[in-house]
């Protein structure tokens, strides 16, 4: 069945919802690259507090990602994403403050809180408001949006702490109230959710979909889990290329990681709908097969080309990773938990960067850096057996379509 013109790519909402993305994430993490010069200077932290201030966003993302999910099934999209938009504004007013260190933790954790529901929600509704056979590639591209934000955002803040603390304090102000104003702007047709009544949990229709909540939603398991262990890989390119890089003679490891994210973005511009045209078990697992090649290379390379090139094969694979599995979700859960799930998905990138941050760190203290992208290159190849797995029907029959392809992974979503 061919979408309808009532089902064509509706635009001007795009562009609100990734416009307000791009601008909460900016306002998010303008702050990054400051807060550690702010604590020392203002209040003497050492490295724990500082890794502690920085960091804890990621503690109340992990829990409040699920429920944002649900909240946004049932009072609609706009309304979480919107809030959590506010509570990033609110974030940013409260640095104005002079706070101490504990309360500077409680904002974070606000902040954390704010950001599950900007991204959760938002992620939700883009995939609501695509035409199927372009949802994949739209959730790529909503991702793209996050890391843009990101990228303006770190690149924006260490200069304006030239100018002083408080002009960095009104960007991650002003940049979420922006970022409202533009979701505020995206109209929500009648008959989605947030225009009809609640719905009441526990419904027969969410039984179905697999009951539990939180990190437990069972559409959301296994591709979060798939999704956890390619995590591992990234972890350890962002931690240890540099070093690596250094300890072989070779340097330039940040060209490395530029590369990377450059491909990373592009990737998802260019070949974005290939989840959506091959089927999004296929793509998930050449993509994770592809992250390990590259961490491969980056372990054994002998000179900077080589471990360019490890960069980009990683960037490449890793970039469809998470648009496929999300969408491999999406086709799994029923429509009035598909929030939730999506949520709970999500929580497992926060759970996989808590996991492997201290893991690669253990295997680069007592083995050795090339060890750290040995055990990433493991857990990708695990994350491609994975994501080959989970979409087979049980029995391994197809239906419709040729065994693991797209027409198989149709069927297999009508039965779920």
């Amino acid at each position: 069945m061919t979408d309808s013109p009532a089902r064509a790519v509706p635009r001007p909402a795009l562009v609100g919802i990734f416009g307000g993305l791009f601008a909460g994430y900016l306002g998010l993490t303008a702050v990054i690259p400051v807060l550690p010069a702010f604590l020392r200077d203002r209040h003497a932290a050492g490295d724990l507090v500082v890794g502690l201030v920085v960091t804890v966003t990621a503690g109340t993302a992990l829990l409040v990602r699920p429920v944002a999910g649900a909240l946004a099934d049932r009072y609609g999209h706009r309304t979480v994403m919107l809030t959590g938009a506010l509570v990033a504004a609110l974030g940013g007013l409260l640095y104005f403050l002079p706070l101490a260190v504990p309360a500077l933790v409680a904002v974070r954790l606000l902040l954390g809180a704010g950001e599950a529901a900007l991204f959760t929600a938002g992620a939700v509704w883009t995939v609501a408001l695509a035409p199927h056979h372009r949802r994949g590639q739209l959730i790529g591209l909503y991702g793209v949006s996050m890391w843009g934000g990101i990228s303006a955002g770190t690149f924006l803040g260490a200069p304006l702490q030239q100018v002083s603390f408080t002009a960095v304090w009104a960007l991650a102000a002003a940049a979420p109230l922006l970022a409202a104003a533009l979701i505020a702007l995206v109209p929500v047709p009648h008959g989605e959710p947030g225009t009809a009544a609640p719905r009441e949990p526990g419904t027969a229709a969410q039984r179905k979909s697999g009951g539990g909540g939180g990190l437990l939603l069972r559409p959301a398991l296994l591709p979060g889990t798939a999704l956890a262990l390619g995590a591992a890989g990234y972890a350890g390119l962002a931690a240890f290329v540099v070093l690596h890089l250094d300890a072989r003679g070779i340097g330039s490891g940040v060209l490395v990681l530029s590369c990377f994210s450059a491909v990373y973005a592009g990737t998802r511009l260019v070949i974005g709908h290939l989840p959506d045209k091959l089927g999004p078990r296929r793509v998930a697992a050449w993509s994770a097969a592809g992250e390990a090649v590259g961490l491969t290379i980056v372990a054994l390379a002998p000179n900077l080309p080589v471990a360019v090139a490890g960069g980009v094969v990683t960037g490449v694979g890793f970039s469809l990773l998470h648009p496929s599995l999300a969408l491999m979700v999406m086709n799994r859960a029923e429509p009035t938990r598909q929030g939730a799930a999506i949520g709970a998905y999500t929580s497992f990138w926060d759970l996989g960067l808590a996991v492997w941050g201290p893991v690669t760190g253990l295997v680069a203290a007592t083995l050795d850096y090339p060890a750290v992208f040995g055990v990433g290159a493991a857990c990708a190849v695990a994350a491609a057996a994975m994501a080959a797995w989970i979409g087979r029907p049980a029995g391994g029959h197809g239906g419709t379509g040729s065994p693991g392809g797209p027409g198989s992974e149709r069927t297999e979503a009508r039965a779920a």
